[in-house]
C-alpha cells in the first residue's frame, strides 16, 4: 500500500516534510491543505503555488475518507479544474477517484438540469452566448418600436452590457443607471420594460443566459429548500479557486453549498482583485471570515517565480493599499537585477526604446515568447506595434474572437441546436432566415407557426411557402427528418447538417469561404471527441475553444514564438522571464482620478498584477509627455504609483533616462487635506447638503461612509464615492 503523503494529525508538521516525495509543500502550503474543523481563506500571493495547495488539499481529504465526489471544486476556467483535478488523481495513485469540479457556470448548467424544474425549466434549456443574447434584446426593441427611425435608443450591445451588470452587481437598473449610465435616464422605463420582456421571452422558450446559470442556481437553492439540503449534503467539501474574481452572486453560491457544514476552502489574493468591471466583488475575499464565522486564514508568501529584487518592488507597490491582507513576498532563487525605470520624450520615444531593448534580447538568444510588454489599456500599445513591426519583430497582441462567435460556425450550431432543443425559436429562426428568399417576416412568420404546434417539423412541412422557397423549405425538412434518427452519434449529426449546409454557406459567405471552410474542418475534429449532442452544445457555450486550440490535433502546426504585447487584465495568470509595463504616465496609469477611492486601489492591484508577471527582469517605463484625446501633447510625468516608491528599489542609471524626483510627483493621494484654502469644515459634509465638484458639477450628498468619506449623487454622471482628502469639494446648499 502506497504510504500516506500527508504526516499524521500528532506529528509536527515542520518535522514531517522529509516523509513528502517531490512536489513537496512548504509550511504555509502544508497548513492550508491539512486544516480541518474550520472554513479556510488561502491568502496566495503571486506565484506562491496556490494550484499545488489545492491539489493536496483535494489529495488530503480522500486520504481522511472523504469521498471524491462528495468534494467540489469550483474554478473560473474549465482547463484549471481537469488538470488539478487529474494532479490529486495522480497523487493518491487512483486516477479513478475523481473530485467534482469545473467552472461556476458549468456546474450550474449541471445542477440546474436537474433541478430547474422548480422555476419553471426543462431539463433540454438551451444555452445563449451574447450574441444571442443580443438577437433576442434587438427583437425585443423592434417589437417595443424602440428601435426606429430617428431614435438615438442605446444599442443592443450596451442594453446587454447594462442588462448584465444588473444581475452580476445584485443591483436594480435604476441603481445601474445612475451609477455607470447616467446619459441613460431618459430610457430608464424603456430598459425596465425591455428587461422584463427578456426575462420572460427566456423562460417561455426554455433559454438561459449566462448570468441565468448563475442566478437560477442561487434562486433555486434559496427558494426550495430541499434543492438546498440535497446539494450541500452532496457536496459535504467546497474548495474554491481565484475567489477574489468572484460577483456577489457566485459568493451567495458559495455561501449556500456550504450551508450546514461550512466545510469550506477558498484559495485567493486581493492583491490581485482588478476584474470589477465584470462584476467581481473586491469585498467577497475581504469579507470572507464575517460571512464564515470562525475562518482560519492561511497566508502564502514564499514566492516560486520571482527574483527577490522584484517582489521587493511590488511588496512596496501594494504595501501603500489602503485595505489588504497583509503580506510579504520572498524567494529563495539567486540572483536578479533590479526592476529598470526609464522615462523617455515621449510616447514615441518610448516605443523605440522598448522594440531595441526587445531586439537586443532577441540577440542574446532569449525566447520570444519569454518576452511580454503589460499595458493598462489597449491603445497604449499602437506605437509600439508600429515599431515592432518596422524592426520585423513578430508579435501576438492577446485577444480575438473565440470559434464559435463566427457567423457560419453558429449557423451549423443552430441546426444542432434546435435538434436538442426543438424549443429553441431563437435558432430556428437563424436556420429560417439562411434559406433563399426568406426574410425576417417571413422567417416571424413561420415561428408563429412552429410556436402554435407541438410538432415544430409538422408546423414547417405544412407551411404555404411560395414558390421562390419551397424547395428551399423542403430540403430543410428533409434535413431534420434525418436529423430525428436515434442513436445518431454527434459527429454524423454534423455531417449530415455540413452535407446539407455546404451550398447555403458557399452562397452566404462566398468571398471567404474556403477560409471559413478551414474553421468548419476544425469544429469537426472538436464534435468527434464527444459522444452524446447535450454536451457538445453545452460546452461549446460555456466554454467556447479558440480557433488555435491545441486540443484540435494542432491543424495549423506550431506557430512560431511571438513577443506577447498584453492588456494586464489578459496576463493575469501568466509569467515570463523579461515584462515590459509601458505608459506608466500621470493620467495614463492609473487612468482616473485620486478621489475616485475604489476605482484608484483597483488600479493600484493592476500595476502590482502586471509587476509580479516577471520572473527575471522587470522593465517600467513612462514617457514624460503624453498625447491627450484632442490630439495635444501635454505634460505626463511618471505614475502616481511610480513616484510613491522608494528609488533604492529601482535601477534608473544609464540607460533609465530619468531619477525618481519625489518632490513634483508625490501622488495626489498622499498631499492630504480637503483641498486649497478655504477648503469646508468636514462636519459641515452631511447627508443632504448640495455640493460643487471641479469635475462632476454640481451634485448633492446622499451618505457619509466613515469619517472622511462621502457618497454624493451628480445628476450628470450618477453616484460617486467621494474621498474627502482628495476631492475637492464646494459647499453651494
Amino acid at each position: 500500500m502506497q504510504p500516506s503523503l500527508f504526516p499524521s494529525q500528532n506529528q509536527d508538521r515542520a518535522g514531517a516534510r522529509g516523509a513528502f516525495r517531490a512536489g513537496d509543500l512548504n509550511r504555509a502550503q502544508l497548513e492550508a491543505a491539512t486544516c480541518m474543523g474550520a472554513p479556510v481563506l488561502v491568502i496566495a500571493g503571486a506565484g506562491t503555488g496556490k494550484t499545488r495547495t489545492l491539489v493536496y488539499r483535494m489529495a488530503y481529504l480522500i486520504e481522511q475518507g472523504v469521498a471524491a465526489d462528495n468534494i467540489l471544486l469550483l474554478t473560473f476556467t474549465r482547463k484549471a479544474a481537469q488538470e488539478m483535478i487529474e494532479r490529486a488523481g495522480r497523487l493518491i495513485n487512483d486516477p479513478g477517484r475523481k473530485v467534482t469540479g469545473g467552472t461556476f457556470h458549468a456546474m450550474a448548467n449541471i445542477l440546474l438540469r436537474r433541478y430547474g424544474h422548480h422555476l419553471g425549466y426543462a431539463p433540454n434549456f438551451t444555452i445563449l452566448d451574447r450574441s444571442d443574447s443580443e438577437g433576442i434584446i434587438n427583437l425585443i426593441k423592434s417589437s417595443l418600436e424602440l428601435g426606429g427611425s430617428g431614435k438615438r435608443f442605446p444599442s443592443k450591445r450596451v442594453v446587454c452590457n447594462l442588462l448584465s451588470r444588473s444581475v452580476n452587481k445584485c443591483t436594480d437598473i435604476e441603481t445601474v443607471i445612475a451609477d455607470q449610465y447616467s446619459h441613460l435616464e431618459e430610457y430608464r422605463s424603456e430598459l425596465e420594460r425591455i428587461f422584463a420582456d427578456f426575462r420572460k421571452f427566456k423562460l417561455e422558450h426554455g433559454l438561459m443566459d449566462y448570468d441565468d446559470l448563475l442566478v437560477n442556481l442561487r434562486r433555486v437553492m434559496t427558494e426550495v429548500p430541499r434543492v438546498r439540503e440535497e446539494i450541500a449534503e452532496r457536496f459535504n467539501h467546497v474548495l474554491v479557486d481565484e475567489y477574489q474574481d468572484t460577483n456577489p452572486i457566485q459568493a451567495d453560491i458559495v455561501r449556500l453549498v456550504a450551508a450546514g457544514h461550512n466545510n469550506v476552502m477558498v484559495v485567493g489574493d486581493d492583491s490581485q482583485s482588478i476584474y470589477s468591471f465584470r462584476g467581481a466583488d473586491f469585498r467577497n475575499i475581504m469579507d470572507f471570515p464575517k460571512v464564515f464565522p470562525g475562518t482560519r486564514v492561511v497566508r502564502l508568501e514564499e514566492n516560486y517565480r520571482s527574483t527577490q529584487a522584484i517582489l521587493a518592488l511590488t511588496n512596496a507597490i501594494i504595501d501603500k493599499a489602503e485595505e489588504k491582507y497583509s503580506k510579504k513576498l520572498f524567494s529563495n532563487i539567486d540572483g536578479g537585477a533590479k526592476p529598470r525605470l526609464q522615462g523617455t520624450l515621449d510616447e514615441a520615444a518610448q516605443a523605440r526604446r522598448v522594440a531595441e531593448q526587445i531586439v537586443e534580447l532577441r540577440g542574446r538568444d532569449v525566447p520570444a515568447d519569454e518576452i511580454a510588454v503589460l499595458f493598462r489599456s489597449g491603445f497604449h500599445s499602437y506605437k509600439l506595434e508600429l515599431e515592432l513591426t518596422n524592426r520585423q519583430v513578430q508579435f501576438e497582441k492577446r485577444g480575438g474572437l473565440k470559434l464559435t462567435e463566427s457567423a457560419h460556425i453558429k449557423d451549423v450550431l443552430a441546426y444542432l441546436r434546435v435538434t436538442g432543443n426543438p424549443g429553441d425559436h431563437l435558432s430556428w429562426n437563424r436556420i429560417l432566415l439562411l434559406l433563399d428568399k426568406v426574410g425576417p417576416k417571413t422567417a416571424r412568420n413561420v415561428l408563429d407557426r412552429i410556436r402554435a404546434n407541438e410538432d415544430p417539423l409538422e408546423a414547417i412541412r405544412a407551411f404555404p411557402a411560395g414558390k421562390s422557397w419551397r424547395a428551399g423549405l423542403d430540403k430543410l425538412v428533409e434535413l431534420l427528418l434525418k436529423l430525428r434518427a436515434p442513436g445518431l452519434e454527434p459527429v454524423a449529426i454534423f455531417d449530415m447538417v455540413m452535407e446539407y449546409y455546404r451550398e447555403i454557406f458557399e452562397r452566404i459567405y462566398h468571398d471567404d469561404y474556403p477560409t471559413r471552410s478551414r474553421d468548419l474542418d476544425q469544429l469537426r475534429q472538436l464534435i468527434s471527441g464527444y459522444g452524446d449532442l447535450q454536451s457538445l452544445l453545452d460546452d461549446t457555450t460555456l466554454d467556447p475553444p479558440e480557433t488555435t486550440d491545441e486540443s484540435l490535433g494542432g491543424r495549423l502546426g506550431s506557430p512560431p514564438a511571438q513577443v506577447i504585447l498584453s492588456t494586464i487584465h489578459s496576463a493575469k495568470g501568466l509569467e515570463w522571464d523579461h515584462v515590459f509595463v509601458i505608459n506608466l504616465a500621470a493620467g495614463r496609469f492609473p487612468s482616473c482620478q485620486p478621489f475616485m477611492t475604489a476605482e484608484w486601489e483597483e488600479e493600484r492591484r493592476m500595476f502590482y498584477v502586471a509587476a509580479t508577471r516577471a520572473r527575471k527582469m522587470l522593465y517600467l517605463s513612462y514617457p514624460r509627455e503624453v498625447m491627450s484625446f484632442d490630439r495635444q501633447s501635454r505634460a505626463g510625468g511618471m505614475s502616481p504609483f511610480l513616484a510613491e516608491l522608494s528609488p533604492a528599489l529601482l535601477d534608473s542609471g544609464p540607460g533609465g533616462g530619468t531619477t525618481m524626483a519625489r518632490s513634483k510627483l508625490s501622488p495626489p493621494a498622499r498631499q492630504g487635506g480637503a483641498g486649497r484654502g478655504g477648503a469646508p469644515d468636514i462636519n459641515l459634509l452631511t447627508e443632504g447638503v448640495t455640493v460643487r465638484h471641479p469635475f462632476f458639477g454640481e451634485g448633492r450628498i446622499e451618505k457619509t461612509s466613515g469619517k472622511r468619506s462621502v457618497e454624493v449623487f451628480f445628476p450628470r454622471h450618477g453616484r460617486k464615492t467621494l474621498h474627502l482628502d482628495y476631492a475637492k469639494l464646494e459647499i453651494i446648499g
